[in-house]
């Protein structure tokens, strides 16, 4: 039996590094990512983030200015309520009597009002009555002063025209005549003064009754004050009393979160240099996290929120640790161009992520 050779042994293949195709792609790939890296630089510039943001809105506080015990609490809770609806009724018997009692007092003032302007007039027509009378007194005196006048002179003149006895007749005429004019006078005056008197007393009456109107008013916003009303519209929340409660002044009862909510987004103070009012925002609610509401940027706070804080820091004493600060943004909801907010139960303190397009 004769024998063969053994087959040839293959070639051996080269390392894959030493291959062709494959530095081709690996220049490829590596090109590939270049540009992937510069793109996602490019588009990731053009926008800022931060998940220190929250809903907020300025929640309103509903207090009673009076005390007393509630009649009447609406079933609000976590309900919508417009503005003016009544929210609770405070007991009102005691302001109702105190309004009753004012009233009352209003019309005793316009009474005393009306008597004193009564006064004034019956004083102005004794005073003109007195001023018609004065004038006979006061043109006799002056008559009785020109004739002794008269006869002073022509005595003067010629002792002889003029008989003694008819110059002491006419001196005492004079005097006379004097005497009933002064007391004319006096008269004159005496009613003026009356008319003065009863004047003020119209002042004092009319100033009497504008403090019994001011008691009325002021019984009547006691009053008003017995029925809280809704003073914004929203969704009454976190409500504390019922029926029969008693209340004092300021005693918290309720709140209401307005249909007008934000987002307050805390940025970096590195982030704010491309932030400008106006621009576009896309914002992510933790709560709907599928649903990508829209926004646009409202204002920016001037100044950093710890500056804003109880006890801010003091850096000038002790060691300094430089600390990147964040500074408030407003963010307005855009619901012509995304959902509305007001459709979902969104309310403040709930957790978002604002994204602003800045180029």
């Amino acid at each position: 039996m004769t024998t063969t050779d053994a087959p040839a042994a293959a070639p051996a293949r080269p390392p894959l590094f030493r291959r062709p195709g494959f530095w081709v792609a690996l220049v490829l790939i590596a090109g590939l990512l270049v540009a992937a890296s510069i793109l996602y630089a490019r588009e990731t510039a053009r926008f800022e983030e931060t998940d220190d943001a929250y809903v907020d809105a300025h929640i309103v506080r509903i207090a009673p200015q009076v005390a007393g015990t509630l009649v009447q609490v609406a079933e609000a809770d976590n309900r919508h309520v417009n503005a003016g609806d009544l929210l609770a009724v405070i007991t009102p018997s005691g302001p109702r009597a105190v309004l009753a009692e004012a009233a009352a007092g209003v019309s005793q003032a316009q009474a005393q009002l009306e008597t004193a302007r009564a006064q004034v007039d019956a004083a102005l027509a004794q005073q003109a009555q007195l001023t018609a009378q004065s004038r006979a007194p006061i043109a006799n005196a002056e008559k009785a002063a020109q004739d002794l006048a008269r006869y002073e002179n022509l005595q003067k003149i010629d002792a002889a025209a003029v008989a003694p006895q008819q110059l002491d007749a006419a001196r005492a005429l004079a005097r006379q005549t004097a005497a009933e004019a002064a007391a004319a006078r006096a008269q004159i005056a005496n009613a003026a003064a009356n008319v003065a008197v009863a004047r003020r007393q119209v002042s004092a009456a009319e100033a009497a009754t504008g403090a019994r109107r001011a008691q009325v008013e002021q019984a009547n916003v006691t009053l008003g004050n017995l029925e809280l009303r809704a003073p914004v519209s929203g969704q009454v929340v976190n409500r504390s009393v019922n029926l029969g409660s008693y209340v004092a002044p300021g005693t918290q009862l309720m709140s209401i979160v307005p249909d007008h909510i934000w987002i307050t987004a805390n940025f970096k103070e590195t982030q704010l240099a491309q932030i400008r009012p106006g621009q576009p925002v896309s914002i992510r609610i933790d709560a709907f996290p599928k649903l990508k509401f829209r926004g646009r940027v409202d204002s920016i706070q001037r100044g950093a929120g710890q500056a804003f804080a109880l006890l801010p820091p003091q850096n000038a004493t002790g060691n300094f640790v430089k600390v990147v600060q964040r500074v408030p943004v407003r963010i307005e909801f855009d619901v012509k161009n995304g959902p509305d907010p007001r459709r979902y139960p969104i309310g403040p303190g709930m957790s978002a992520v604002p994204t602003v397009e800045v180029r």
